[in-house]
């Protein structure tokens, strides 16, 4: 589908809202009426063709006393879904009555299998049926999305002589249209959600090359496991699929791939499980793990109910909303929102090196680094290819919390544990609902030997194409160019003025107290049993690197006694803290201005202000 094939279907759908919704809906709930039926619509038109089929083979298993039907429909639509419902949307829009039109829709929905029931349900259709037919606008939606101007089908529309009239949807459009049409609803009500569940297509290719081409000569004849733990629409696994397949190809590989994910919203979730069925990237969406049938697409948060305890996977890649409170975690397990020291789950504590319980949980303000925990914990020890992780941060989880702190202790434990590869600086205004800068992280234990014991930094705030028109405030892209420029960078593990490499413990610190110590009225200092007793009002917090020459000693020794030669370390309050900071090392100083062009300045302002003088005195 080419650009103004895109445009035209896209406007096709945008505009159903004003021709049909307008006065009888709110704005605000556009979205829940348009995305909904759109979805169905794709489900219902790959149906027709094999409608009178279906429904022939039904009736002969139910004259027969068939239990276990399902195979058997799913084999006759093609599809791991079918629709025994005599209606088909088409027929439905021939009923001019609005109950009769209301009860054939209602038996078209129930006529559904059981995985497009759920999808069903996340949506709120049938809820969304009662209110169309009470603002008596079922009819006319119907009519719409029938339209033969329009294809929502995986397959091309042909015209009499066999040329395509209409080109398919595929599945990463479908869901560029959906996420497209969310933006400019919320935007049009001054929403900023949709950002926190969609990543733009471009920036999810960089992702999959990320994670796939720095290993492309490791991959074998195999199956792989994809896992994306805020998986949104499901782009970043579809995208990732392709991308494994494309490579193992080239090379003459053959591979299985099976994708996993979870998603909290309901509608994103139902509009990529109806995705992932369309393509087939799903053939059953149930699987079996020991004694339990588990779905390879779970809905519900990944924090709170994890819906692959104990898998294990050979890619985690995710971009997980920045800045989302998770307090409803917190009340899912029955806890407050300040007992978040009570959340317990194994993904996020491990011991450290000395057999310490360390926490990675973090403020209850943000919950991205939870995400990036998470996706720790699945990795894979007994591969050769073990685990890589991609995942998109915005700056924070580069330096926040004090050391101790939950999101300290994740950093910490990556770096020491030599699992951090890369992270890339990306441009800011690169998706659609803010213009922060973002952090692609890289994860992996299985390190090239000439990376172990290193961090590369990557800056690629300036590797980046203008967008003709902005979408919201994406005013950028990552182009083709770009991706091979940053794969490169991260390839060729060179110093250059956008790669820096460092070894680990660049980032690491200790954080110690300080104190004066008490005096008297007199000024003299307050000893007990020979030692001075600290003024803990006096407390100051000292950052010293894990770099310093000489370390803690050192650094009282050169940094504090020179200037409070009675100062007081307190070597119990010494705790272990890692952040990084890319202003640091890619700090760009503002060039000076030469002195001609200050002098010449200097003399425009002398002229202004001898004639503005000569003026005052009437000369």
């Amino acid at each position: 589908m080419n650009q103004s094939q895109y445009n035209q279907l896209f406007s096709f759908i945008w505009n159903i809202a004003t021709d049909v919704l307008v006065y009888a809906f709110e704005k605000g709930d556009y979205k829940k009426i348009i995305l909904p039926m759109m979805v169905l619509r794709r489900i219902d038109v790959l149906l027709e063709p094999t409608k009178q089929q279906l429904l022939t083979q039904k009736e002969l298993l139910d004259r027969n006393n068939i239990q276990n039907q399902d195979p058997i429909l799913y084999n006759a639509t093609g599809y791991p879904f079918y629709n025994t419902s005599k209606f088909t949307m088409k027929t439905l829009k021939s009923e001019t009555d609005p109950l009769r039109l209301k009860m054939n829709f209602t038996d078209y929905l129930n006529g559904f299998s059981k995985d497009v029931q759920d999808i069903i349900d996340k949506f709120k259709l049938r809820q969304m049926v009662d209110n169309l037919t009470e603002a008596e606008r079922l009819g006319s939606i119907i009519e719409k999305f029938t339209d033969d101007k329009i294809n929502l089908s995986n397959k091309p529309v042909l015209d009499d002589e066999g040329n395509v009239r209409l080109p398919a949807l595929d599945n990463h459009t479908m869901g560029t249209i959906f996420e497209e049409l969310l933006r400019r609803f919320n935007e049009e009500n001054n929403v900023t959600e949709a950002g926190e569940h969609f990543t733009p297509r471009d920036y999810v290719k960089l992702l999959a090359d990320l994670a796939v081409l720095p290993i492309a000569d490791k991959i074998t004849d195999n199956t792989y496991h994809i896992y994306d733990g805020a998986c949104g629409t499901g782009g970043i696994l579809t995208i990732a699929q392709d991308r494994i397949q494309e490579i193992a190809e080239k090379q003459g590989k053959h591979v299985n791939i099976n994708i996993f994910g979870q998603e909290l919203e309901p509608h994103t979730f139902a509009t990529c499980k109806a995705d992932l069925m369309i393509s087939g990237n799903i053939k059953a969406f149930q699987y079996q793990y020991g004694a339990e049938q588990r779905e390879y697409i779970a809905y519900d948060s990944t924090i709170s109910r994890d819906g692959h305890a104990g898998e294990t996977f050979d890619f985690c890649i995710s971009n997980p909303p920045f800045g989302t409170p998770w307090k409803e975690d917190l009340k899912k397990r029955g806890l407050g929102e300040n007992e978040k020291k009570k959340f317990t789950d194994s993904r996020f504590t491990v011991l450290d090196s000395e057999g310490k319980e360390l926490s990675f949980i973090p403020d209850i303000g943000d919950a991205q680094m939870m995400f990036l925990a998470n996706n720790l914990s699945r990795m894979r020890e007994d591969t050769q290819l073990g685990t890589r992780i991609v995942e998109v941060h915005n700056g924070s989880s580069l330096f926040t919390g004090d050391a101790g702190s939950g999101a300290s202790n994740l950093r910490q434990y990556i770096i020491e544990n030599d699992l951090l590869e890369a992270i890339i600086a990306m441009p800011e205004n690169d998706f659609y609902n803010t213009g922060i800068g973002t952090y692609i992280w890289v994860v992996t234990n299985r390190k090239e030997e000439r990376r172990k014991g290193y961090v590369q930094l990557i800056d690629a705030t300036e590797i980046k194409s203008p967008l003709r028109k902005n979408l919201g405030m994406k005013n950028c892209e990552t182009s083709e160019a770009d991706r091979e420029q940053i794969i490169k960078l991260l390839m060729d593990f060179e110093e250059t003025p956008q790669s820096k490499i460092f070894p680990n413990n660049e980032f690491g610190y200790w954080s110690v107290k300080v104190y004066q110590p008490q005096r008297d009225e007199q000024g003299n200092i307050i000893l007990k049993k020979g030692v001075p007793v600290i003024d803990k009002k006096s407390k100051d917090t000292e950052i010293i690197p894990f770099r310093y020459e000489g370390g803690i000693e050192g650094f009282f020794l050169n940094e504090i006694l020179p200037y409070s030669p009675e100062a007081i370390l307190d070597k119990n309050s010494i705790e272990t803290g890692y952040e990084l900071s890319f202003t640091k090392y890619f700090y760009k100083p503002k060039e000076l201005r030469s002195l001609s062009e200050i002098s010449s300045d200097i003399r425009a302002i002398e002229e202004r202000t001898d004639g503005l003088l000569n003026e005052i005195l009437g000369k």
